[in-house]
């Protein structure tokens, strides 16, 4: 996702869409040029299953794990942990310069989610 935050407070297709044109008119450069610059990052995502109504955000072990997966990525990448707004499951998402290293994160923390959902049935 492309978030605007300038712009609105979701990602929203449209309005990135918008900005990316306005970025090529204001510049003059192609596409092409503006992104090759730009890192892309290996990234896992793993859906966790859990019982309607889990609160993901209730467990202490498991902001423990996330901020310890931050922590061990040191700004070479990101983790987002949140509850499926359509089913239930937890979406554990880890990116970062290495993929084996993401990996590991992403299973690692899916396991915890796991633990911590079977705790809360």
């Amino acid at each position: 996702h492309l978030i605007c935050l300038d712009r609105t407070t979701t990602g929203d297709g449209i309005i990135a869409a918008l900005q990316v044109l306005e970025a090529l008119c204001l510049t003059g450069k192609s596409l092409a040029e503006l992104v090759s610059g730009m890192a892309v990052f290996p990234q896992m995502m793993i859906n966790v299953p859990v019982e309607p109504g889990f609160d993901v955000d209730a467990s202490e072990k498991l902001r423990d794990a996330v901020t310890a997966a931050e922590r061990a990525l040191a700004g070479e990448g990101r983790v987002v942990l949140r509850a499926s707004g359509t089913e239930p499951v937890v979406r554990v998402m880890v990116e970062g310069r290495n993929e084996s290293v993401v990996a590991g994160f992403a299973e690692d923390l899916a396991g915890v989610v796991r633990n911590a959902a079977a705790a809360s049935a």
